[in-house]
C-alpha cells in the first residue's frame, strides 16, 4: 500500500533513519560491549537489555527504509485554492477558528495540529475551499467546520 508523505515528513523519515543507523546503533553497541565486559552473559541485564534495544532498533530501521521504498512524495500544487495534502486549512469551529495541516497518516500528530488525509476531518477537507462549510461524523455526532482559509 502506497503511503503519502509531505516533504517534511519525508525529511523526518530520513533524519531519524540516519540517527538510528549511526548514533543509536553506535551507543547500543557500547552497551553490548560492556555489558560483555562484565562477565556471565546469562544473568546481566544491562547485556539482555541492549540486545533487546538492539532488535528495537533493527526492526525500526527496515520499517523506514522500506517507507521509503514505498511513499509518494507529495507537493501542494500552488496554483489551486482547494485543500490537498501539504494545505494548511484555518476552520471555525465551535466559536473558535483552529488551523490544520493536512499530511499522510504516517505524518499525522494531533498535538501539533497534522492530521491525516485518511482521518474523518481530512477526508472532509480535501477538495473543499475557502467559504466551504464541511460537515464531519465524528464519535459525537455530526460537525460542522466552516473554511476561512486555505495556505
Amino acid at each position: 500500500m502506497v503511503k503519502f508523505v509531505t516533504e517534511e515528513g519525508l525529511k523526518k523519515i530520513k533524519e531519524e533513519l540516519e540517527h538510528r543507523k549511526t548514533t543509536v546503533r553506535q551507543e547500543i553497541a557500547n552497551a553490548i560491549k560492556e555489558a560483555k565486559e562484565q562477565g556471565d552473559l546469562s544473568e546481566n541485564a544491562e547485556y539482555s537489555e541492549a540486545k533487546r534495544q538492539q532488535a528495537e532498533n533493527e526492526a525500526r530501521v527496515a520499517e523506514l527504509e522500506f517507507m521509503l521504498k514505498a511513499v509518494t512524495v507529495v507537493t501542494r500544487d500552488q496554483s489551486t485554492d482547494s485543500v490537498q495534502m501539504g494545505s494548511k486549512v484555518i476552520v471555525h469551529f465551535n466559536g473558535s477558528d483552529m488551523e490544520f495541516q493536512i499530511v499522510g497518516s504516517n505524518e499525522a500528530s494531533p498535538a501539533e495540529m497534522k492530521i491525516s488525509n485518511e482521518s474523518p476531518l481530512g477526508k472532509g477537507f480535501i477538495g473543499k475551499k475557502k467559504g466551504d462549510e464541511v460537515e464531519i461524523d465524528t464519535p459525537g455526532g455530526k460537525v460542522k467546520y466552516r473554511i476561512l482559509d486555505v495556505k
